[in-house]
Formats: C-alpha cells, sequence, structure tokens
C-alpha cells in the first residue's frame, strides 16, 4: 500500500509528498510532529505508533516563491488531464501546436496532449491549417498541487493544508 504524507514548514505552508515511512523517521528523529493521522496505526514488534497523513516540520523551512513549473511530457498529460486536445479522447504523446519544425518551443504555451492518431494526422501542420480547433488554451499550470512536489494525486484530507498555498 502506497501511503503518502504531506510536509509544512513551521509556517503551515506546504513543501512536499513523502512516503510515511520518511514521515515515520522525521516524527521519531524530533523534526517534525504529526498533524493529521490515518486511523489505522503502525504495528511494530515493541510499539504501535499513529500513521502520519501531514507532518509539521519542526524547523522552519522557506518555500520557494515565483519558480516557474519546468515542462515535462509528464507535466503536459497532466495538466491536459491525458484528454487529446484535439478529438478529446484518450492521450498518450504530446503535440507541438506550432511544430519544430517551423521553430516552435518547448513551452507550455505550445504543448498540449495529443492521441497517436491526431499526432500523426497533424504532422508538421498547425491546428488552423487542419481546420481544427482546441477546447482551451494552453498554459503554464499553477495551484498548490503544482507548487508542491509529489501532489499530483492529493488526497482530498489535505485540502485545507493546500489551499494556504493557493
Amino acid at each position: 500500500m502506497d501511503v503518502r504524507t504531506l510536509v509544512l514548514n513551521a509556517g503551515f505552508e506546504p513543501l512536499a509528498v513523502v512516503s510515511f515511512r520518511r514521515a515515520l523517521v522525521l516524527v521519531l528523529a524530533g523534526k517534525a510532529s504529526v498533524v493529521l493521522a490515518d486511523p489505522d496505526p503502525v504495528v511494530g514488534a515493541t510499539m504501535s505508533l499513529e500513521r502520519p497523513s501531514v507532518i509539521l516540520l519542526t524547523r522552519y523551512v522557506r518555500v520557494p516563491r515565483g519558480q516557474v513549473v519546468p515542462v515535462s511530457r509528464r507535466g503536459v498529460l497532466r495538466r491536459d488531464h491525458q484528454r487529446c486536445a484535439y478529438c478529446r479522447g484518450h492521450a498518450t504523446t504530446i503535440d507541438h501546436v506550432l511544430p519544430r519544425s517551423r521553430r516552435g518551443p518547448d513551452t507550455w504555451e505550445n504543448l498540449v496532449a495529443c492521441c497517436v492518431r491526431c499526432n500523426n494526422a497533424k504532422g508538421d501542420r498547425t491546428p488552423e491549417e487542419m481546420g481544427w480547433s482546441m477546447p482551451f488554451r494552453p498554459t503554464a499550470p499553477r495551484g498548490a498541487s503544482w507548487a508542491v512536489r509529489g501532489a499530483e494525486q492529493p488526497d482530498p484530507r489535505w485540502d485545507e493544508f493546500l489551499a494556504a498555498a493557493a
């Protein structure tokens, strides 16, 4: 079972998501305290501990602000919810709206998720040349789940803590 834990700095700002084992090590070392725990504990041979869902670091760690989310294939697919920008089918590839052969950059605004069929049909043309339209304008992602490393699929119990980062 992959149980993850949200890590907050001393100012209650979300920093990252780590495994519950890493969170337990931080708590046992006195570097963090448990803010929110899962109902089922971690049972060992000699002790039973609460399974942390959210931990608070005892020392303040500055949250970097204003950092741009780096462009990646995985990030583009995640931003577009694995849906093709042209036919809305399941996307497994990414496409350059302005093709690379025409000096289209690798930016959030020029990359969209795309299915293989549409990607092959489009080739080195623009959507306008194909007579296609996109239901959205691609932009760089924003929000707490993008700012917090590892929070791709946030636990619903983290919402109040991630709202502070938005």
